[in-house]
């Protein structure tokens, strides 16, 4: 597991790479698939729903009623089970990002390489935390 923020100035990122007991394909459902990421992506007591449409234009949602919050955007690139690209934009804000995840493996497990650009600088350390903490529950989801 790796984590890096970009350096100070201007827009910067958040970079996490993880190593999964999946192969890409199975990795790739956990992450398009809305069954799938309801079940993994907040944690349970969000009571998470989840509307996507994994095609280029197509749009996602992702939504806690308790916590009264909610992201969502669009489909930018979709290359199963390679690379997905999505804007990313949360209710009542003004301003969107970009998340990349790209993966790479076999039968045997996948490397994924999460990247969000564009972040104000003081939202690198909530996204950096937030990530984290998604994907921490992801190889439990695959296994």
């Amino acid at each position: 597991m790796t984590s890096d923020a970009a350096p100070p100035g201007g827009s910067q990122l958040v970079r996490i790479s993880r190593a999964l007991p999946a192969p890409p394909e199975r990795v790739w459902a956990a992450l398009t698939e809305a069954e799938q990421l309801q079940a993994w992506f907040w944690p349970s007591s969000f009571e998470t729903t989840v509307s996507a449409d994994a095609r280029v234009g197509g749009r996602y949602r992702i939504a806690s009623g308790p916590r009264e919050m909610a992201v969502g955007g669009e489909y930018l690139e979709v290359a199963a089970p390679q690379r997905l690209v999505l804007s990313w934009q949360w209710d009542g804000e003004h301003t969107s990002s970009v998340v990349r995840v790209d993966l790479l493996g076999d039968e045997r497990g996948s490397g994924l390489v999460l990247t969000h650009d564009g972040l104000a600088p003081d939202a690198v350390p909530e996204h950096q935390q937030g990530w984290s903490d998604c994907l921490d529950r992801l190889p439990g989801h695959l296994g």
